[in-house]
């Protein structure tokens, strides 16, 4: 049973009113009862907001790499030094655009794929989407969120928010949006979540055509990192979750509002599901 699965299943006991004893319930759920009171102890705070700092950091100025996140942070007076900045950005997930160590770096068993983007006219919904994974702050610890973009509308078709940058994480969303509609193109960076047998396969059998920045170009992926900005300013850094279960709510939220209520000027002032929706229906509307 994987991480996410196990969380779900952890949650129906979570319930309020539930009469039925807490050993009928781990028996038909399939859990282990000693794993239920189970608590992994919580990192330290200094790291803790360290990360945060390096998020904040990163968020801003994402062409920033080790070297510099490591000056920025000591020009405020914090004792850091570099490797301890890189060791923190690798398990963080992100890395700078300019050449250098890839943090995000993918196994060297797996395979990269080009960049199929560079000058290509995106003209119609699910022509191109991108996924990407970012970091989300909680007050003690950090969650990663992932999510599946339609590059042409802006649209979040898909999300997923984990404790673990495992493959699941990953997948969940791109199978229920695959479920959806199919795009001809997806992009991602050449993290290991991405360059793996088990994404690939997904993707390859689906039938879609695999994309990926060039190493340390986080820009390649411009309308993703544009997402993540928004979301960081408008919700997260305005707030201070306590819980996974509150980080979901918050970021759940912002997202819905996201998708059906907030206009784009680059949109001419409409919501990506307004752009989505009228895409898909003309693409219809043509194809019959």
């Amino acid at each position: 049973m994987d991480g996410w699965d196990r969380a779900a299943r952890l949650s129906l006991l979570d319930r309020d009113g539930s009469e039925m004893p807490v050993r009928t319930q781990v028996r038909l759920l399939g859990l282990n009862r000693s794993g239920l009171y189970y608590h992994p102890a919580e990192p330290p705070e200094s790291e803790v907001l360290l990360k945060h700092r390096i998020d904040e950091i990163y968020t801003r100025w994402p062409f920033y790499g080790s070297r510099r996140i490591t000056a920025e942070l000591q020009r405020t007076g914090l004792v850091v030094n570099r490797k301890a900045i890189q060791r923190h950005m690798r398990e963080m997930g992100i890395a700078g655009i300019r050449p250098g160590p890839n943090l995000s770096r993918r196994r060297h068993e797996h395979q990269v794929y080009p960049y199929l983007l560079r000058g290509l006219s995106i003209t119609a919904a699910d022509q191109v989407w991108g996924i990407d994974l970012t970091y989300i702050r909680l007050r003690r610890t950090w969650m990663y969120l992932v999510a599946v973009l339609d590059w042409y509308a802006r649209y979040v078709l898909d999300w997923e928010l984990g404790d673990t940058m495992d493959d699941e994480i990953v997948l969940a969303p791109v199978r229920r949006a695959l479920a959806r509609s199919r795009p001809e193109i997806l992009n991602s960076d050449q993290g290991s979540q991405f360059t793996g047998a088990r994404y690939v396969s997904l993707v390859s059998e689906a039938g879609v055509r695999i994309s990926m920045d060039g190493r340390g170009r986080a820009m390649d992926n411009i309308f993703i990192e544009r997402l993540w900005r928004s979301l960081k300013y408008e919700e997260v850094y305005l707030h201070e979750y306590g819980s996974p279960r509150e980080a979901r709510a918050g970021v759940g939220a912002w997202l819905d509002f996201y998708n059906h209520r907030r206009v784009h000027q680059a949109l001419e002032y409409r919501t990506p599901f307004e752009v989505y929706a009228a895409s898909r229906a003309e693409t219809v509307a043509t194809v019959g």
